[in-house]
């Protein structure tokens, strides 16, 4: 009994011996109690917790018992401890990733601290930096997309009620806002989908009494005309007739906005071309033909296409209202390819008309159309081309147009025909 007491208390001894000198050693092993889990392991930053992204644990502590030969924070080398390596480590590469998401949030002067030996080479946190700002860009600007849709949706009821004030300053104001909101996406397809809106920005625009109503609202409607939401409902309030009449606005800009309207009407809304002949609206673009900007005319001559294509009535109309005399003018004193390949499209239209081929050739469009023969633009000498040969029988029964010619006969000026 005696010797196994003895041995046990031997086995007590040394197992204790055993734990002193395993835990004092070199080897850098540490008990489970003083273990960190990697869920707990985190690296403080400007006073926030970082996440770096690492799933190991940090390296392992120096003994700091004397018997290691160490003491304090450096090895027995004189090195910094594994720790404050990690440490860090840890700090640089959250610069970095910070740097690399949010540049904007460093402070001037600051840059992470470099970690890749070749600087020619990107890391893979640089690479990172340019998805990670559209993708950012991209959030915020869903934010703002909703935001903007919320507050358009609370704001189209009143602003509604506004337009149809009696007082001529509240409803400027309304207009400019309503203008204002159309400048963003999300509002406008709030706008879009109230009919009662829609409606009431045009009525505005037909009883404004002051031009900047008026023009806010060919604004709001020129806007939505992008849409295809937006022209039907433009198109159901009654808008073709109310920009008809903007027509005859002595203003550039609202002028500007009621073609421009129109022709994405004529262009995407079904019932659009026979909407605006029944408001007059030819009587009142041909005159139109006299304005100077190349680029209205392009959109205005456009829309005279539009209207006249397969339709002999439009076709007589331009014709009572001087339209050969304008296209011809124009086609002989501008250089804009755009306009004048606008232009000759409505001069082949309307040259298979009877009534209109004699005045066309009077008024010079054989020569005007002939300048442009030997133009860089296939599409300008085609249609021109085209032109001259629906004119040709026309123009044989007009005085003699010629090329200069010595001879007591003449051939005429761009057709196969001879005339005495």
């Amino acid at each position: 009994m005696m010797s196994m007491q003895m041995s046990e208390a031997d086995s007590v001894v040394k197992v204790a011996e055993w734990q002193q000198t395993y835990y004092a050693s070199d080897s850098g092993i540490q008990s489970g109690a003083t273990t960190v889990r990697d869920d707990e392991s985190s690296t403080e930053y400007s006073g926030s917790k970082k996440y770096t992204g690492s799933t190991t644990t940090s390296a392992p502590t120096a003994p700091t018992n004397a018997s290691a030969g160490g003491g304090g924070d450096t090895a027995a080398g004189g090195l910094e401890s594994p720790t404050d390596l990690d440490a860090q480590y840890s700090l640089t590469r959250a610069q970095r990733v910070r740097a690399a998401m949010f540049p904007e949030t460093l402070v001037e002067g600051e840059a992470a601290m470099p970690v890749q030996s070749d600087p020619s080479q990107q890391s893979n946190v640089q690479r990172l930096a340019e998805p990670s700002q559209l993708l950012k860009t991209a959030i915020v600007h869903l934010i703002n997309y909703q935001d903007d849709a919320e507050l358009a949706t609370r704001a189209v009821p009143e602003l509604t009620k506004l337009l149809a004030d009696e007082d001529p300053v509240v409803v400027n104001k309304a207009a400019m806002i309503v203008n204002q909101l159309t400048r963003k996406e999300a509002s406008r397809r709030v706008l879009v989908q109230s009919p009662a809106m829609v409606g009431a920005v045009v009525r505005a625009m037909t009883t404004a009494v002051d031009m900047e109503t008026a023009r806010c609202a060919a604004s709001v409607l020129h806007s939505l005309s992008h849409q295809r939401e937006g022209l039907l409902a433009i198109f159901k309030s009654g808008g073709i007739p109310a920009l008809v009449r903007m027509l005859s606005s002595p203003v550039e800009s609202v002028l500007f906005y009621a073609i421009t309207t129109l022709h994405n009407l004529l262009l995407h809304q079904e019932g659009a071309k026979m909407a605006v002949r029944l408001a007059d609206g030819l009587q009142r673009m041909v005159p139109l033909l006299k304005k100077s900007n190349p680029k209205f005319l392009a959109i205005t001559t456009d829309c005279l296409q539009l209207l006249s294509y397969g339709n002999q009535e439009s076709k007589l109309i331009i014709l009572a209202n001087g339209g050969p005399e304008g296209l011809v003018f124009i086609m002989r004193n501008y250089n804009y390819e755009k306009l004048l390949w606008t232009t000759s499209r409505v001069l082949k239209v309307l040259s298979v008309c009877p009534s209109n081929k004699p005045a066309i050739v009077e008024a010079g469009g054989m020569q005007a159309l002939g300048q442009h023969l030997t133009g860089s633009s296939q599409r300008l000498v085609q249609n021109c081309l085209w032109t001259l040969r629906n004119l040709s029988d026309a123009a044989t029964k007009q005085a003699c147009i010629t090329s200069p010619t010595t001879t007591t006969e003449c051939l005429c000026y761009c057709c196969n025909y001879q005339c005495h």
